[in-house]
């Protein structure tokens, strides 16, 4: 250990580095974004509910049917109709949700009609991917009635696969502008990077997430040859020095170099597996108890809304187990970003800056069940602890350690 080196002593003056207005801050948006996870499930639940009870999948099915007896027809119009009538039923709440909550603690500047305008582009690639899952999915139901379950761990796993290949070609680009980083200090520094660790260079870009979020935010997206790291420009408007960059760089180089995308493809795989075969056992109890009349079984595309509230509610109880998943992947990066590049202050300085929209030290309850990547909190202390054990020559002048 570095000598007169504290961890426990430097992971509180980072922390401090934020008054205790701007904590309390973060608690309450994160805090309140658990019950914004609740009430986004019974909102959900609420809308299928409706749906169903107006019967216009039912009517749907059956007018397809009538015209052209061929079960996929029938999927894709059903679908496609539940799709877009919840969609627009929830949009109100995907409004305070995701555009004025986040306007009101300052973590978006993005203009309603901006925001709209991309949330209604969503909802309608999103019909289209679920219209594609979706008549697999019924594909398998009617041709494996009691194995369908089993075999759509595999279709899920392909598809998430697939999708990632083409969302940093066609999907990516509809919402944002990805350049390559101009020229400069951080250019040379995050290609000296990828060079050192087997990252291609032409893979790492800047994208301006500003315009969406002022969140600040790095990430990895896409598989194989469409695979790349890409920062928003959040960073250079928040003032990232190079061992910031290093620090989240490095991050997101681990996720990349250890293949944690194909990690999560598997995981979701047989999570979906798990949550389909309840989705088999528990659909008839729950048509009954929603009053889905005309509904003839699990096969029947007009009962997808009764399928949609089994999963969301499967989903919302298994939250401590994806988030915990999750967290492990995340805890994987650091280390990769410390064991490769060694700037544990770089670290801990940019992770201070997530704090806004994620309180630095929840409860070890409230980490368990809600939090998708460790607390603040603790990724600063092991990225001290690393320091502790791993030391430069000398302390940044700018840390609050020196």
């Amino acid at each position: 250990m570095a000598q007169g080196f504290d961890p426990q002593a430097a992971t509180a003056a980072y922390l401090a580095t934020l008054t205790p207005a701007q904590h309390a801050l973060a608690k309450a948006y994160t805090q309140g974004g658990y019950w914004v996870l609740l009430w986004a499930t019974l909102i959900g639940i609420l809308v299928s509910w409706i749906v169903i009870q107006t019967g216009v999948l039912v009517r749907i099915r059956a007018g397809v049917e009538a015209r052209r007896p061929h079960p996929w027809l029938a999927v894709l119009a059903v679908v496609a109709a539940d799709t877009l009538i919840e969609g627009v039923l929830m949009t109100p709440w995907d409004t305070y949700a995701h555009w004025w909550r986040e306007k009101s603690y300052g973590l978006t500047s993005q203009a309603f009609p901006g925001w709209l305008s991309q949330h209604l582009l969503g909802l309608v690639l999103g019909t289209v991917e679920f219209l594609i899952l979706l008549s697999l999915l019924y594909g398998l139901i009617r041709r494996a009635p009691r194995t369908w379950w089993a075999w759509s761990g595999l279709l899920v796993g392909l598809g998430f696969i697939v999708a990632l290949l083409i969302q940093p070609v066609v999907i990516e680009p509809l919402f944002n502008t990805y350049k390559p980083a101009p020229p400069g200090p951080m250019r040379d520094e995050v290609m000296a990077m990828g060079r050192q660790v087997g990252v291609p260079t032409d893979k790492i870009l800047i994208y301006n997430g500003s315009q969406q979020s002022n969140r600040y935010t790095a990430n990895v997206s896409g598989v194989g040859s469409t695979a790349r790291v890409a920062l928003s420009d959040t960073m250079s408007k928040k003032d990232a020095d190079l061992a910031e960059v290093r620090g989240v760089v490095g991050h997101e180089m681990g996720h990349y170099i250890r293949g944690d995308i194909y990690l999560l493809a598997t995981f979701t795989g047989l999570f979906a597996m798990v949550v389909f075969f309840l989705i088999d056992r528990l659909f008839p109890w729950t048509a009954r108890m929603m009053r889905a009349k005309g509904v003839t079984g699990l096969a029947d595309p007009a009962g997808y809304p009764v399928a949609t509230v089994l999963f969301s509610v499967i989903a919302l109880l298994a939250t401590p187990l994806t988030n915990t998943f999750s967290r492990w992947g995340e805890s994987g990066a650091d280390r990769f970003s410390l064991e490769n590049f060694n700037e544990p202050d770089g670290m801990a300085k940019a992770l201070v800056k997530t704090v806004e929209y994620r309180a630095a030290t929840p409860s070890k309850a409230e980490e368990f069940i809600f939090y998708d990547h460790p607390a603040v909190g603790t990724r600063i202390r092991r990225a001290m602890d690393w320091k502790a054990t791993h030391p430069k020559a000398q302390l940044p002048s700018d840390s609050p350690a020196s």
